[in-house]
């Protein structure tokens, strides 16, 4: 098949490469527009761009698929179908309507649940106990398209955003290689979501990475799993933001402390007392620091008894 592929992030780079390695004919890649990023805020091309370029794509990077312009151009290529993954920019009608076999998207999550921004990190917080990849075919409303195919990735206890990012990423690839032989024969089933089971995924925020320590600790170990690598969940400590990038459930509680006092257990772990269990911190970074080991941050701090806000 003749395919247009748009993608930016690092999510998006399984399933291009998998392309690359398929016999089908990848005649374009559309990109977001590089961006500033670093200490020398330089230009820096997405991941996408990079592997296109190495791959010798030609990429397009439009500010918007609405111009005149850019829209010869998508149609000038008489494309097949157009693959979606982690884009980041809407597609208008007439894109949608452009190729043949229209427009299909990798959405990392086991739709209808968690249409949106941030699926990965929403249904860590959630608690679900599995989540995955569905692929399925792009309308003019969010996420809301026919599914054509899922693959499923339990979520683990220690499972945080990057590595369930990763994986999905993986089983973005893996989807897409079981599923286009089977559009280019036209033997897919589209099924409907039940729009009774929908979730929506609100992107994060960085308001929202401050702790309350008066939630149970199963919760707050949640959100940290679902804050790593960003925002990145943290606390006040004396005045600063204590970012804590890792913690575990204590499977004890004590009940007499106020919720965010600092108890520490056998003279070595760094626990704190929540509305309703102990939440034993493993990884912690103080403003201008490095991430370190709890253990480290002990020996370097009288932390005992002092109240997190």
């Amino acid at each position: 098949m003749k395919i247009i592929f748009a993608g930016t992030p690092e999510f998006a780079v399984p399933s291009l490469q998998m392309l690359v390695n398929s016999d089908h004919d990848i005649c374009a890649v559309y990109t977001q527009p590089d961006r500033p990023a670093g200490r020398g805020r330089h230009l820096q091309p997405s991941p996408i761009k990079q592997l296109a370029l190495s791959s010798g794509i030609p990429v397009f990077q439009p500010s918007t698929l609405k111009d005149e312009q850019t829209l010869q151009e998508l149609f000038n290529f008489q494309a097949d179908l157009m693959i979606v993954v982690a884009y980041g920019m809407i597609l208008p009608q007439i894109v949608l309507d452009t190729p043949r076999l229209g427009c299909i998207n990798v959405h990392g999550s086991l739709l209808p649940r968690w249409r949106g921004a941030a699926p990965i990190q929403r249904a860590i917080m959630a608690g679900d106990s599995e989540t995955g990849i569905t692929i399925m075919q792009i309308i003019h409303k969010l996420d809301a398209g026919d599914m054509l195919h899922k693959e499923f990735y339990p979520i683990s206890s220690t499972d945080n955003a990057s590595i369930v990012y990763e994986k999905l990423s993986q089983l973005g690839a893996i989807g897409l290689s079981k599923t286009l032989p089977l559009i280019e024969k036209g033997l897919l089933k589209p099924q409907q979501q039940n729009e009774n089971l929908v979730t929506y995924a609100e992107k994060l925020d960085k308001s929202e990475a401050d702790l309350d320590w008066s939630q149970s600790a199963e919760k707050l170990c949640r959100k940290i799993r679902a804050f790593n690598p960003w925002p990145v969940a943290q606390t006040n400590y004396k005045g600063q933001n204590l970012r804590i990038w890792q913690a575990e459930l204590i499977n004890e509680s004590i009940t007499h402390l106020q919720p965010g006092t600092v108890f520490i257990s056998n003279n070595k772990f760094l626990d704190v007392a929540t509305g309703s269990g102990l939440l034993r911190l493993i990884e912690v970074q103080l403003p201008g620091g490095k991430r370190i080991s709890a253990q480290a941050f002990l020996n370097a701090h009288a932390i005992e008894g002092v109240v997190f806000g």
